[in-house]
């Protein structure tokens, strides 16, 4: 005679998690265990980690056959976070513990040889999941706890090993309940302060405006002229994390695998950096089973791009869609994944091959065929997309020296400013539905920058004599309206537009 029973769990696909109902069936046929419902060979082998583990837990392996079924069957499963729910449905169809205790409960783990548990990639994701299933409760690894105790209207229980599980499934009690963790992940230091940089007092204005708007920024320069030091100051300029913008990170962090062994959440805005010699899949995010990539891990932070031109090609031209919408969309035959990639972009660059054109200080040895060719590497409609362009020279040994004083404002001082203007600005675009003046959508521009006469007419005469495209124009605006953010102004003069046109120099390169 048959016995069946039915438990909750959850896979990852990308950074979302999808509920599974493991059906596990024992008959009296001849001893074999079947996993089926499209798993993957880290699910198909959990049936050895699985009969090795209810042994280590002193319970004997069913010597029957042992039919596992994951649903739905049309979901690729993959990982070993499926370990837990199958032990203890195999342990409930062979009447170890007792099926009632089952319903609302969803479980999540990796099973250890010895009954232990181990720590999945994206417990949040997959808490979310059973929550969104009907689950009341979860048991999840200790490792995982505070991550997964994130997830609202679910009671998460943190457990050490298999034996723990089925001591709380028959006496319904002995696993602790994890805490949430406090409503604010706000930092409480800023780690590289602006005050820290000598000269580039126009850069520190550009970084300023940037972060008060969401604005994107590109660095030109000279090798050693302070534009990643520049970059780095960026998320201490950021008004903090709140809660749900903690959230959000923590769950594409955790998808990534980031997370175990450290912090269960988030504190501090992210800032990537990846090389220039980094995969479209490392970049935009992909593989088998796909994973979020950089643009997702920069989410509610900063993407640095340095030594831009450097990057392949395509790459950079799968950015432009990640920046106008916001998220990556990785479509496979099996499914499509969608990744948030809502970040702040800050991009580096020499002004040529060299480094050295237009340099006080060494000569260039590039040729102008070679120049252009390495200009040519990153694409107009990318740099379209960049409100910000600013040179930044080689600062003169006077102004680096330590005992010339401060190197100007400190961060808090310049956070605080930025986070005034934001205030202003989300009390002016709720009605749009957007948070910040990058975000303004194009049929609401003029009603939120409100622009004066002069100003358009300064910025009409811009658009004619540097051959602006209409997005540039654009992008201008709204520049020009968070420079009149931080003044305190309620309309864009044209001081403003000056201002952010002084920000949109074709070349780019620093003074000489």
């Amino acid at each position: 005679m048959a016995a069946m029973t039915r438990v909750l769990g959850a896979v990852l696909a990308g950074v979302e998690g999808i509920p599974v109902e493991v059906e596990v069936r024992i008959s009296s046929l001849l001893p074999r265990v079947d996993v089926v419902g499209l798993p993957e060979a880290a699910v198909r082998e959990s049936a050895a980690r699985v009969r090795a583990a209810i042994t280590a837990a002193g319970h004997r392996f069913p010597e029957r056959r042992v039919t596992v079924n994951l649903a739905p069957a049309s979901v690729r499963k993959s990982g070993a976070g499926l370990d837990l729910p199958i032990a203890i449905g195999v342990l409930a169809a062979a009447g170890a513990v007792e099926s009632e205790r089952l319903p609302g409960l969803g479980l999540i783990g990796e099973l250890a040889l010895d009954g232990r548990l181990r720590p999945v990639r994206g417990a949040l994701a997959l808490a979310l999941a059973l929550r969104d299933s009907g689950c009341a409760r979860a048991i999840v690894p200790a490792s995982n706890a505070g991550e997964a105790a994130l997830t609202p209207r679910l009671e998460v229980l943190a457990a050490d090993d298999l034996v723990a599980v089925i001591r709380y499934l028959q006496a319904g009690a002995g696993l602790a309940v994890a805490q949430v963790e406090p409503a604010s992940a706000a930092p409480g230091e800023i780690g590289h302060d602006l005050a820290e940089v000598r000269g580039q007092e126009r850069a520190k204005r550009a970084l300023e405006i940037a972060a008060a708007g969401g604005h994107g920024l590109l660095l030109r320069g000279p090798p050693g002229s302070g534009k990643t030091m520049l970059a780095r100051r960026l998320p201490g300029l950021l008004p903090p994390l709140d809660f749900e913008e903690a959230v959000e990170a923590t769950r594409i962090h955790g998808a990534a695998g980031r997370l175990l062994g450290h912090a269960p959440i988030l504190r501090e805005r992210p800032f990537r950096a990846p090389h220039h010699a980094a995969s479209r899949a490392g970049l935009l995010g992909g593989g088998s089973p796909p994973r979020p990539g950089e643009v997702s891990l920069a989410h509610r932070g900063v993407l640095f791009l340095d030594e831009l031109p450097e990057f392949e090609r395509g790459v950079l031209e799968a950015l432009r869609q990640v920046l106008e919408e916001h998220r990556v969309v990785v479509a496979r035959a099996g499914g499509t994944c969608v990744f948030p990639a809502d970040f702040q972009l800050v991009a580096a660059a020499n002004p040529c091959p060299c480094g050295w054109r237009l340099s006080r200080w060494r000569e260039c040895s590039c040729s102008d065929a070679s120049v252009a060719r390495y200009a040519a590497r990153v694409s107009g409609p990318l740099l379209d997309r960049i409100d910000l362009h600013v040179g930044v020279p080689a600062v003169a040994w006077r102004d680096l020296d330590g005992a010339s004083g401060s190197g100007g404002p400190a961060s808090a001082d310049v956070r605080a400013r930025v986070m005034d203007a934001r205030a202003r600005q989300r009390r002016r675009l709720a009605r749009f539905g957007v948070g910040t003046n990058a975000e303004i959508p194009d049929a609401a521009l003029d009603a939120a920058v409100d622009a004066s006469a002069e100003a358009r007419a300064l910025l009409g005469r811009a658009v004619e004599r540097l051959r602006l495209s209409a997005r540039a124009a654009r992008r201008l605006l709204r520049a020009a309206r968070t420079a009149a953010d931080l003044a305190g102004e309620r309309r864009v003069d044209a001081p403003a537009v000056a201002e952010a046109l002084g920000y949109r120099r074709e070349e780019g390169a620093p003074d000489t």
